[in-house]
């Protein structure tokens, strides 16, 4: 954690602070003025650099959603991209799952999901998602971590935007943003990767043949990872998101969430180690900072819960470090509840509220439309026949005394295989049906495809005059020589 600078303390012409040291506004009755907030919205946080097992968990979160952002648009899946939400031809391909725009039930049950497993990570801890998952925070922390690289860590970068503008300087920032840049491009090209097939926009990209939408829709996703993680930041957090508004209403006091022991933590000061800080009336807080310079939003945990506050545990690593070095307990900053810090409860305690009946109804919830989800999948007809009668010709009467009524038949295969379907009908006697060009009651359907076929039902003259419903059934085989079949209700029309 330590980066290698010193510093003075002394203040900054004007009476202000210095840049390293977290500034505190002086008390202010009422709610804080326009200018003030804006001044905070402009004001640059240097976010310190900070080990520890939070660090460590938000590393680990940071290789597993790149590796799965960037790694799924290349694997293959029977000979093409096994993720690829193909816009043009209305497919999704999920490995070996096909789904039509008559499958969107299934996107908004999984939308459902989701948002259902927000509010029980909400719930039971926080703002988990906003700390170690999102992407805000991720690209954040990439970007952040290249900076580092460049500029050097807090105190060293404070330095370099203060300093007047130089060829070092220049060269400094070129490279990072140039880095930055580039990123950010890979970004927008994995993006465009997911709707259109990456292998053949990777070929695209280099010869600059990309269609308007695909060169709109990479530099659109580039230019705001560039400047969310790179520029916006914190700001993202603390004023854009609709997220950090209303996690409160889902947070009670049996949530864990990081925390600031004040009883056992004031009052503030700082001591030597060799003293007896008990007995000078001090708490085990030493007032270093540490926990505000590490903390990407910039507040101070120490008042409070508060919106901003993304539950990283920055703050959880800086403090513990500086309690191993005193040799004072570990856990003035901790996850832990309100109710726990309240009632002095014990960390066995309070985890033992959080099976509480908000938290079991969320997970009762998830647990039900998984599993509808899952059985619905399984059991899904990968077939289905639309028929739609051609209304130019009712019923015409052909050699052989037979009456013939003409359709059309849409025939989707959301399987991953191709299908030989068979056709037939019921309904009246002596139906026989006559399909594609040569007249044949079988069907060639190839794999995730979407077929229109001419069709014929003819029936012996002598029926009764008027509308008579029929069935039309298709039956085929799978791979696994399982039987598919689908039943479509039709009508069929017999003249005077």
């Amino acid at each position: 954690m330590d980066d290698g600078s010193t510093a003075s303390v002394s203040s900054s012409p004007g009476g202000d602070p210095p840049p390293w040291r977290p500034h505190t506004r002086p008390p202010r009755p009422g709610q804080e003025t326009l200018e003030q907030t804006l001044a905070g919205v402009r004001s640059k946080i240097y976010p310190r650099s900070v080990s520890g097992i939070f660090a460590r968990w938000r590393i680990a979160f940071v290789f597993l959603t790149q590796l799965i952002f960037y790694g799924l648009p290349w694997l293959q899946w029977n000979g093409r991209q096994a993720v690829l939400f193909d816009l043009g031809a209305r497919k999704f391909y999920l490995f070996g799952l096909v789904l039509w725009p008559q499958d969107v039930v299934y996107l908004a049950v999984l939308l459902v999901i989701s948002a259902l497993a927000l509010f029980l990570f909400t719930a039971v801890a926080g703002r988990l998602f906003c700390g170690y998952a999102c992407p805000q925070t991720v690209y954040t922390e990439i970007f952040m971590w290249i900076e580092r690289k460049i500029e050097g860590d807090r105190i060293a970068r404070i330095r370099l935007d203060e300093s007047p503008w130089s060829w070092r300087k220049a060269r400094i920032k070129v490279t990072k943003h140039a880095l930055w840049i580039a990123l950010a491009w890979w970004t927008g090209s994995t993006f465009i990767g997911y709707f259109a097939p990456i292998r053949e926009l990777g070929h695209e990209l280099f010869t600059l043949q990309l269609g308007p939408w695909q060169w709109f829709w990479m530099l659109f996703y580039g230019f705001a990872t560039w400047g969310n993680a790179g520029f916006m930041r914190e700001s993202v957090c603390k004023y854009m998101c609709p997220y950090a508004r209303f996690q409160s209403v889902m947070v009670d006091p049996d949530t864990f969430v990081v925390t600031y022991d004040k009883r056992r933590g004031d009052p503030r000061g700082g001591r030597s180690r060799k003293i007896d800080h008990k007995a000078a009336g001090l708490g085990d807080c030493v007032d270093c900072s540490l926990c505000v310079q590490v903390c990407p939003t910039g507040i101070d945990i120490r008042e409070g819960l508060q919106y901003m506050c993304i539950g990283c545990g920055a703050c959880i690593d800086a403090c513990e470090q500086v309690m191993d070095k005193m040799q004072y307990p570990s856990g003035l900053i901790r996850y832990t509840s309100e109710r726990a810090m309240l009632d002095g409860l014990s960390t066995q305690s309070a985890r033992s509220h959080l099976l509480r009946p908000r938290v079991l109804i969320y997970g009762t919830l998830i647990l039900g439309l998984a599993v509808a989800f899952v059985v619905s999948l399984a059991l899904r007809n990968p077939l289905r026949v639309d028929v739609i009668r051609d209304r130019g010709a009712l019923g015409r009467e052909v050699a052989g005394g037979m009456i013939e009524n003409v359709y059309r038949l849409q025939i989707i295969n959301t399987s991953d295989s191709p299908m030989r379907l068979r056709l037939s009908a019921d309904g009246m006697p002596g139906l026989a049906v006559l399909a594609g060009q040569s007249g044949s009651d079988v069907v060639e359907v190839e794999a995730a495809a979407n077929k229109l076929v001419p069709m014929v039902i003819r029936a012996p003259a002598g029926a009764e005059p008027g509308a008579h419903a029929i069935t039309l059934r298709a039956r085929a085989h799978d791979q696994e020589n399982r039987s598919i079949e689908t039943d479509e209700a039709a009508s069929f029309y017999v003249p005077d």
